[in-house]
């Protein structure tokens, strides 16, 4: 059940990873062109997408402290 919700928040994390991603190009932004990610919407938004999902990884250390308690 634990492996599901953890899906589950994945899924819910990385659409609004996309939305923070194009709220910062809409109301930070950059004009000048000069800023890759900023400049451009569909790349802020994807880039905001990547970080919702990285943050919602799971931690190596924390299965490997898990199996050593089992053994």
């Amino acid at each position: 059940m634990k492996e599901f919700l953890r899906n589950k928040v994945r899924y819910l994390f990385i659409p609004l990873g996309a939305v923070a991603g194009f709220a910062y190009y809409y109301f930070i932004g950059c004009n000048s062109g000069s800023c890759p990610i900023q400049s451009n919407p569909y790349f802020s938004t994807l880039y905001g997408a990547l970080i919702g999902l990285v943050l919602t990884l799971p931690d190596k250390k924390k299965k490997e402290v898990q199996n050593e308690d089992h053994n």
